[in-house]
């Protein structure tokens, strides 16, 4: 894999975290159901929007696990008397995971006709610049 040999440079020091992030967003990236977009909302700000219909807050989850952001539907099995002529909703339980970056804030979750909204932002980190002393051996 290209990306661990970048992140095995003996330039990169203390990047195994950022490696392991990489390499969970690429198998996250594999997931298909629900279908879902990612907004830039401009200032720092994201939305991730997903299509949820026939979801209510009840049956969804949403956690925040080291920079791990983690939603999750549970949907009951229909009815055994219920006959579908045709059944093209999907009617599934799913997992959809996001690797945030550090700073990366999650502001709130708004499910609205059958989206589910989750804004983030990042607030612009203050620059800081550090003197390092040097100390003498002798």
């Amino acid at each position: 894999m290209t990306r661990t040999v970048l992140f095995d440079s003996p330039f990169l020091l203390g990047f195994e975290h950022t490696r392991n992030q990489i390499e969970r967003a690429a198998k996250a990236a594999s997931e298909g159901y629900p279908p879902y977009n990612v907004e830039d909302l401009g200032g720092g700000a994201l939305r991730i929007t997903l299509a949820v219909a026939g979801f209510t807050p009840d049956s969804l989850q949403i956690s925040l696990e080291d920079r791990q952001l983690t939603i999750a539907g549970r949907r009951e099995d229909a009815p055994k008397g219920d006959a579908y002529l045709h059944r093209g909703i999907a009617a599934r339980s799913f997992i959809r995971s996001f690797v945030l970056a550090d700073g990366v804030e999650v502001d709130r979750a708004l499910l609205e006709h059958g989206l589910l909204h989750v804004d983030l932002s990042r607030p612009a980190p203050e620059p800081q610049v550090r003197r390092i002393p040097i100390q003498s051996a002798g």
